[in-house]
């Protein structure tokens, strides 16, 4: 029959299982060619995290105490009010805060009715008048130490309401650490690149991802990034996603 009789004769041998399987490992050769060049294709640019940490220390300071007094009229309470303002003033200014750093909120008033409970009867009626006095200055540790000081005028009868300061730091810190992020993803980007035998070259694009400020040494992190102020010292954290050229 010829040359080709031989392969004839041997594929009307071969079990239909047989063949399909070839016909199977030929696809796959194709389809896995097919593949590798899309990945080819789309390698042109990698993205790296940049992160940077970096403990700083609050350079501002925000407090406030309020004063409240109540009595059966508002004008009693607010009356009463006022010199247990100025004496909470005078005790600031005696532990060294400056005049320019204290500032006063609006008065704020409220009242309260009392009612008997059966009959529904007003039997007495109180009126409350609040002030808060804020404390806002560079003067971090100053202010900390008169925040530890101040519970002697609770003790002495002025009736206060002492928040805890919010110690921050002034926002251009982000931008520095940021910058660094930056770096940090430009060099971790390099390595990977170079273990392809490949360089990195300009940034296509640059997410700002979370940006932490949280207690010194916290394993805390939320996506959507934290601020904390309780405490002077503190830890920042900025993260960067970065895009580079692959060259």
């Amino acid at each position: 029959m010829g040359p080709l009789s031989p392969l004839v004769n041997t594929l009307r041998r071969t079990p239909p299982l047989v063949f399909a399987m070839a016909v199977l490992a030929t696809g796959l050769v194709v389809a896995s060619s097919v593949l590798v060049k899309g990945i080819r294709r789309g390698n042109d640019t990698i993205t790296v995290t940049g992160s940077s940490t970096e403990r700083i220390t609050s350079d501002f300071v925000d407090w406030t105490v309020e004063v409240a007094r109540s009595a059966p009229t508002l004008q009693a309470s607010y009356q009463e009010l006022q010199p247990e303002v100025q004496r909470t003033i005078a005790f600031l200014r005696q532990q060294g805060i400056a005049a320019d750093a204290i500032s006063r909120n609006p008065i704020k008033s409220e009242k309260s009715d009392v009612r008997d409970s059966r009959t529904g009867v007003l039997q007495s009626t109180t009126f409350t008048t609040r002030q808060q006095i804020r404390i806002s200055s560079p003067e971090v540790e100053k202010v900390a130490a008169v925040a530890q000081q101040i519970g002697e005028l609770v003790g002495q009868g002025v009736p206060l309401t002492i928040n805890d300061p919010a110690y921050t730091r002034l926002s251009e810190k982000r931008v520095d650490m940021l910058a660094k992020a930056t770096r940090d993803a430009r060099q971790r980007a390099r390595e990977i690149a170079r273990q392809a035998g490949s360089r990195i070259g300009v940034i296509t694009q640059a997410d700002t991802g979370s940006f932490q400020i949280t207690v010194p040494n916290s394993t805390e992190m939320s996506s959507y990034g934290s601020y904390d102020t309780t405490t002077i010292e503190k830890d920042i954290t900025a993260v960067m996603g970065v895009t580079f050229r692959v060259e």
